[in-house]
């Protein structure tokens, strides 16, 4: 049975409390913070404590081997800022001359007075390797502050240099900051043990310490945001409601696993920014999701929706009276794509729709058909990005669509059908072998009616017109011009799906040799739906070829919804249609107009402000229809005619814009792109 790991925080005054004994194992290297760590540590507490008074300081992660209910814990990672702390306190209780009942608080943070009644004997909080604990204990746990002082540094150990420096360096600290200040220092100590935390993560075995510390360490502690963030929530919950949140997020972490829930964290950073990452997780959180929400609010309005349904859309187990197993099927096909960029769109979706079964299997078959769209025709990140933006910022604009009234931007516009179109006509095996993968595994379950799984590991394809056929052969008489078997060798046509078993040995072989032997088992069947379609086919030549390329082509334009008919139709989401979003906190969208202006439609929203680099034209404008109440609270109450498409696009975003460039089709074309082809 593995070791168990757990991850928990602590505030100061629990780390520093009988639940916790810590022992620096013999083979940890030496304490080596300098007063320069030292000095940092002490300025961003006391610059935290100034300028915020209510909310919590993170102090980073410890790894200790320890067993439950036992006090006693060897320190894996964290043996400097534990020790440092251990300084501090004893610093701290130095600092009391007055305060009798204050510095015996400080005293008890550093050693455990002992209770004889509960069996509990007097001892360090902290032991140091042994031939550094003696000096530790008689200087800095007993606090002899200023026996330390007098020491002559040279005839100490490094170690001991350290602690007597930083200890020097802490004093000098405290007599600047509070100047003997004894009520001031009071507080100060209440905020370091009630609003500064670290997060202890435990297990019994040495194994698993060291392999959570090493990974920790090649990460560059990847979870440092969320424990950040988690700090900042909790602590800004009312006290008496801080147990029941920690329980439920920590409830929310457990049913994601840590690192779902921290792909949780990204996804919903995205379901707000709408944009790519330009900081760190953590900064763009604070900035797009925490500001001005109250910590109860995130929790339970979004992150525990938000990660019950990336639980649904990642394992595909989404439960309901009916469609769940339709819908499971499709996102079994949207987990296979490489990117997760459809995530966001996703969660946001089930988690506000996820009682409505028709309308998110309608939904999921769309998103998946979008999603593969941009995969196989290899569209760039920015562009998916883009792409997904405008599905994210409809549902926002319009909180009321429902099945009678579905998303139009999740559609795709006829220009989108079409490059789909032409890539799947295309030459598929030439594409990324996970690409052309995904295709013919896709086609195959069209083809058997869904359900099939597939195992990446014995999954390969092959072509049943060689890529190198021997000369004279069945295949050279077949096949005699080269420029057909140039034009048809790789397109989806020529290909089936085979274990690696099979493949590995079908090379150039007669097509009745290969059916016999690779394409189909001992009982005359195969495991692929496609492949059993060529078993009934006499001869493999270019005729059959055209044909099947056609045939195939169809099977994906009905499951996809590419016919003809679908081109030819007039969507609302068509290629005049456009949409200008940006970092400034527009989400419009509008047409032109039939005597050449452009129009503006009702529910656009429009920037909070306007940049220096509006004309005033514009500015003139766009405070006179927020005086005609065309504008209330930045949405536009009604379709509005600009002369231009740059006069929209300067109202809308409220700074200098050229309109041509800045409305897009939700393909990614600009308006300079489509009026070019009228």
């Amino acid at each position: 049975m593995g070791s168990k790991i757990t991850g928990k925080e602590y505030s100061l005054h629990k780390i520093f409390g009988q639940d916790f004994e810590y022992h620096i194992p013999a083979y940890q290297r030496p304490y080596a913070w300098s007063t320069e760590e030292t000095g940092v540590l002490f300025d961003d507490l006391y610059e935290f404590y100034q300028s915020e008074h209510s909310g919590n300081y993170f102090l980073g992660t410890i790894v200790l081997i320890k067993e439950e209910d036992k006090p006693e814990c060897d320190v894996i990672d964290g043996q400097q800022r534990l020790t440092t702390l251990t300084i501090l306190f004893s610093t701290l209780a130095n600092q009391f001359k007055f305060h009798n009942d204050a510095r015996n608080s400080c005293n008890n943070l550093l050693q455990e007075s002992g209770d004889i009644l509960a069996g509990i004997p007097a001892k360090p909080r902290m032991h140091l390797r042994d031939r550094d604990q003696a000096f530790f204990q008689q200087y800095i746990q007993e606090v002899k502050i200023d026996a330390l002082l007098q020491l002559d540094t040279a005839s100490l150990t490094e170690v001991q240099r350290h602690i007597q420096e930083n200890c020097k360096t802490l004093l000098e600290r405290f007599e600047t900051a509070f100047n003997q200040d004894e009520d001031r220092l009071i507080e100060f100590s209440q905020f370091l043990l009630k609003q500064c935390f670290l997060v202890a993560v435990t297990t019994d075995s040495q194994e698993s310490a060291f392999r959570v510390f090493s990974v920790m360490n090649s990460r560059g502690l990847d979870l440092l945001p969320i424990d950040i963030i988690k700090s900042k929530v909790i602590g800004e919950v009312p006290q008496n409601e801080q147990d029941i949140y920690t329980q439920k997020w920590e409830d929310l972490e457990n049913m994601a696993g840590r690192d779902g829930f921290n792909e949780v964290f990204t996804h919903t950073r995205t379901i707000f920014a709408k944009e790519r990452p330009k900081k760190n997780l953590l900064e763009e959180f604070q900035e797009h999701v925490l500001k001005g929400k109250k910590p109860e609010e995130l929790i339970d309005t979004f992150l525990a929706p938000y990660a019950e349904a990336y639980v649904i859309l990642k394992n595909s187990e989404y439960i309901a009276s009916s469609h769940a197993e339709e819908v499971n099927d499709t996102l079994y096909w949207l987990n296979k794509i490489e990117d997760n960029d459809w995530m966001p769109s996703a969660i946001k979706f089930m988690a506000e729709h996820k009682d409505e079964p028709e309308y998110i299997l309608w939904f999921i078959k769309k998103l998946e058909r979008l999603s593969s769209y941009l995969y196989i025709t290899k569209q760039d990140i920015n562009h998916r990005i883009e792409r997904y933006k405008r599905v994210l910022a409809e549902m926002e604009s319009r909180p009321d669509h429902d099945l009678s009234g579905p998303l139009t931007s999740v559609e795709l516009t006829i220009e989108e059908k079409k490059r789909f179109y032409q890539a799947l006509d295309d030459k598929i095996y030439t594409k990324t072998p996970r690409r052309r993968n995904y295709i013919v595994q896709r086609l195959d379950s069209f083809v058997s009616d869904g359900g099939a799984r597939y195992d990446k590991k014995q999954f390969t394809i092959e072509h049943v017109l060689p890529q190198h056929p021997a000369k004279d052969g069945e295949w050279d008489r077949l096949w005699p011009e080269q420029e057909t078997r140039d034009y048809w060798c790789d397109r989806i046509a020529n290909l089936v799906p085979l274990t690696k078993g099979n493949n590995s040995s079908a090379q150039n072989y007669d097509f009745a040799v290969k059916k016999r032997n690779y394409f189909q088992a001992k009982n005359g069947t195969t495991s692929y739906s496609l492949t059993a379609q060529i078993i009934n086919i006499d001869s493999w030549t270019p005729e059959v070829v055209k044909k099947r390329q056609e045939e195939l082509l169809k099977i994906f334009s009905v499951n996809w919804e590419l016919a003809s008919s679908a081109l030819n139709s007039n969507t609302a989401n068509s290629s005049d249609t456009f949409y200008l979003a940006t970092p400034r906190g527009c989400n419009a969208y509008g047409h032109t107009g039939d005597d050449s202006t452009f129009i503006v439609e009702k529910g656009s929203h429009i920037s909070p402000d306007t940049t220096p680099s509006c004309p005033p034209t514009y500015i003139n404008l766009r405070d006179d229809l927020i005086k005609q109440c065309i504008i209330i609270d930045n949405i536009f109450r009604q379709d509005y005619p600009f002369t231009s498409p740059s006069a929209a696009a300067s109202v809308v975003t409220g700074s200098s814009s050229n309109g041509p460039q800045k409305w897009k089709t939700v393909d990614g074309r600009t308006y300079s792109e489509v009026s070019s082809t009228h």
